[in-house]
């Protein structure tokens, strides 16, 4: 259910009247938007008299809410929701609400020689944050899966030479201690359904960018945002980085409706990934140009110094010359779109 109070309630009754439907037995979500404060009821709310809520003064309209995403809802947020992320040189970076967040560098980490010269690279030509993964999912058990703790140790030091923000996966609950100097925490599109990991999530602070699975509706995707946000975290990045289809020309089909479609339903910054989209890097930059028409709030884009020999993903990969010429197209759409770069 969905509370829409009067511009000009005053605080002292937005207070009591919170306090008052806390006894009906559910929890209340408040959110001040620039125009209008809006109450989010979570719980059973059938024993709520609508009738008799619209009668107080402070009261604007009841709605109540159809789809079971509740904090994911835009009905419950209804301005968008900006991700700050504070940086290591001490400036603030932002994702969403009129801000574009690049993130950008290889698939995974493979030598301090290798993360540390994409990371000056991409931030040379823009990027605002750095992606690298130290732990690898992969469909084979025979395939590279990283340098573990050793690759985190390697961004992290990248992260420190450079100032750009760190992004990378977890793959499981036990390693949350380790990722304490990430600033971004990455949930696959493998895991996008691994619901023990995702209340844990909920119960830590940091922001997380969430990938939409293989297989996996719209829906789906913010019902798994909804579990985070349901234990408390409602700093999540929605990803959308493509998804099975019975064609086998691209690695997967890249759905680019589900931007504006997220957009239109939830509050959260949407982002979208060209390089798993695709797996073919000379297609990267259509993509991700496309993905900025069509309104997303940011890319993550892989970028290796020597794509011909990565130990993942290096077909998909695109050269720091590349990215260089993509942020420089990139600023104009952005310009285009009304958002700055971040």
């Amino acid at each position: 259910m969905i509370i829409a109070l009067k511009h000009d309630a005053p605080g002292e009754e937005i207070r009591a009247f919170t306090a008052f439907l806390e006894k009906q037995g559910v929890r209340v979500h408040l959110s001040e938007g620039a125009s209008q404060t809006v109450l989010g009821l979570v719980g059973d709310t059938s024993g709520i008299d609508e009738e008799g809520l619209m009668a107080r003064r402070l009261v604007e309209k009841v709605i109540r809410v159809q789809e079971p995403y509740k904090r994911a809802n835009r009905m419950f947020h209804p301005d968008d929701t900006r991700i700050d992320i504070g940086a290591a040189g001490g400036e603030t970076r932002h994702i969403g609400a009129g801000y574009l967040g690049i993130i950008a560098g290889p698939c995974s980490v493979e030598t301090r020689e290798q993360i540390a010269g994409v990371a000056k690279a991409v931030k040379e030509a823009g990027a605002g944050f750095l992606r690298g993964g130290a732990f690898k999912p992969r469909t084979s058990p025979y395939s590279f899966q990283g340098l573990g703790c050793g690759g985190l140790d390697l961004l992290l030091e990248a992260k420190k030479e450079t100032g750009l923000p760190v992004v990378t996966e977890l793959m499981a609950i036990h390693q949350l201690e380790l990722f304490d100097g990430v600033d971004i925490i990455q949930v696959g599109a493998r895991n996008m359904q691994n619901f023990t990991l995702l209340k844990e999530l909920g119960r830590c602070k940091k922001p997380v960018l969430l990938k939409r699975g293989l297989a996996s509706t719209i829906t789906e995707l913010l019902m798994a945002a909804e579990y985070i946000m349901a234990g408390g975290n409602s700093r999540i990045i929605l990803c959308e980085r493509g998804i099975r289809t019975f064609d086998s020309y691209t690695r997967n089909t890249l759905d680019l409706s589900a931007v504006p479609a997220l957009k239109r339903h939830t509050h959260l910054p949407v982002i979208v990934d060209p390089s798993h989209a695709t797996g073919i890097a000379w297609m990267v930059p259509a993509m991700a140009k496309a993905a900025v028409a069509a309104g997303a709030d940011g890319l993550i884009v892989e970028v290796h110094n020597n794509p011909e020999a990565a130990l993942c993903d290096g077909e998909q990969s695109i050269t720091p010359a590349s990215f260089a010429a993509l942020m420089g197209a990139l600023k104009k759409y952005a310009e285009f779109e009304g958002k700055k770069l971040s």
